[in-house]
């Protein structure tokens, strides 16, 4: 997994990496349109409180799907990966994540047909499933991209930045969706109650429809990798067969990225939990409403791409590792102070400061990993990343939905994300880490 050798290579000119790095950083940006809007603060939020029976009942139902798409895609993620990586052609890559991107904007469209009615949770929540097993997938396709975007020492920057645009861009949309639709602020009202998130995950799915077009037409500034040979000559059942070989090599070879694999997969739940339940628990246990549901989004999202950009500084200048210790001690402590608080202002400073460390803690895992990536195998190594974090991805959904079911109120599963930031914690601790200075993928071979 070393890329040592790369230091005996002669030292090839850094191109200009601006303009690829805006057009993949487009992603991001559209992508908010399914975290910030269909996932975290108003189609989930929607479901929950407006579809659904009751609070509790939905959030586990809801907790329930997502952990089911997590199993998904723990199964396919590093297979797809794989057979991503011996397809060989980076054109091959762009035009798997179009497709994936296309049925992702696809099933958010169609949750303009979920009603506010019970009868329509069951619908709402395949749509919620299929859109994340999509996105999961089409994650594997874009963070293999940063193998041919980052100059040497800057990989924490360029993660850096996609984080944060993903968080603009969230915050873009949210506004939109705030002053034209959400009330009570919404300049546009409808007849029904229901009729505002509807639209607005039609708003969700253009806007993510449109700001994915330049990733898939977009020129990279360093040359494809040679693609994965030995997983080209076997078969969709023979990459699982092969998939086992690899592990058992990196085991021996390299327990430390492994270990880091088993560490993020775990702490990385916890991150995602704080986005997919925040809206939920912002409305059911801390009392907004659905205009501070979003002005809460909005500010929260600035907060998290400062605190993106500024993780990626310092993962340059001190490596990703200590960014992500102090990030997830940081969560842990504030989700603490949470458990017991009450009211909106508890939830506005406890809020934030979590929203403050889940942008290092994400974009520096991105970055540690790409730093580590041999040519030809970032499908198969970001499809493991995927896998791993998916194989685990039922332990936060579930957690909080044990909570909440075992003590009757939705608070409790605040408790649930914290055990699983903590654990993420420890299990990173005997870890290796890897320098600010170690570059990634092409950038890093040409160095």
């Amino acid at each position: 997994m070393s890329t040592g050798s790369a230091a005996s290579l002669s030292p090839l000119p850094t191109p200009s990496t601006t303009g690829a790095l805006v057009r993949w950083a487009a992603w991001d940006w559209g992508s908010a349109a399914f975290n910030a809007v269909i996932t975290t603060f108003v189609f989930t939020v929607y479901l929950t409180s407006g579809v659904a029976a009751d609070e509790a009942s939905g959030s586990a139902a809801l907790a329930n799907t997502i952990a089911i798409a997590g199993v998904l895609v723990a199964v396919t993620a590093p297979v797809y990966g794989q057979r991503s990586d011996a397809a060989g052609a980076e054109q091959g890559r762009q035009r798997r994540l179009g497709v994936l991107t296309a049925v992702i904007v696809v099933a958010s469209a169609l949750m303009f047909l979920v009603q506010g009615a019970p009868d329509y949770l069951l619908l709402g929540l395949i749509l919620l499933g299929i859109g994340t097993f999509a996105y999961e997938l089409a994650q594997v396709e874009y963070n293999a991209m940063i193998y041919r975007l980052a100059p040497p020492g800057r990989t924490g920057w360029v993660s850096g930045v996609g984080w944060s645009a993903g968080y603009l861009g969230g915050i873009v949309l949210l506004a939109l969706c705030l002053f034209l639709f959400i009330p009570p602020i919404g300049a546009i009202t409808f007849g029904s109650a229901d009729l505002a998130p509807r639209v607005v995950a039609l708003l969700a799915a253009v806007w993510f429809a449109v700001f994915a077009i330049p990733v898939l037409f977009m020129r990279f500034p360093y040359p494809p990798p040679p693609g994965d040979a030995e997983a080209a000559t076997v078969s969709w059942l023979g990459s699982y067969r092969l998939l086992v070989q690899r592990l058992v090599r990196l085991y021996r070879t390299d327990p430390h990225l492994l270990g880091f694999l088993v560490a993020s997969a775990i702490y990385r739940d916890g991150l995602t939990a704080v986005f997919t339940f925040g809206g939920v628990l912002a409305a059911g246990t801390f009392g907004l409403d659905s205009s501070e549901v979003i002005i809460f989004a909005i500010v929260a999202n600035v907060v998290s791409a400062v605190g993106a950009v500024v993780g990626g500084r310092l993962d340059d200048r001190i490596g990703p590792k200590p960014v992500i210790l102090v990030s997830l001690g940081a969560l842990v402590v504030v989700a603490g102070a949470l458990l017991p608080a009450s009211g909106k202002t508890a939830f506005w400073i406890g809020g934030l400061f979590l929203c403050l460390f889940v942008g290092p803690a994400q974009a520096c895992s991105r970055s540690y990993l790409a730093r580590l990536v041999p040519p030809g195998r970032e499908g198969e190594i970001f499809g493991l990343y995927a896998t791993t974090g998916r194989a685990v991805s039922f332990l936060a959904p579930f957690l909080f939905g044990l909570f909440i079911t075992l003590f009757g109120e939705q608070r409790w599963g605040i408790l649930g994300i914290g055990i699983v930031l903590l654990l993420g914690l420890v299990a990173l601790v005997p870890v290796r880490g890897v320098a600010g200075s170690s570059g990634a993928g092409s950038a890093a071979v040409g160095s």
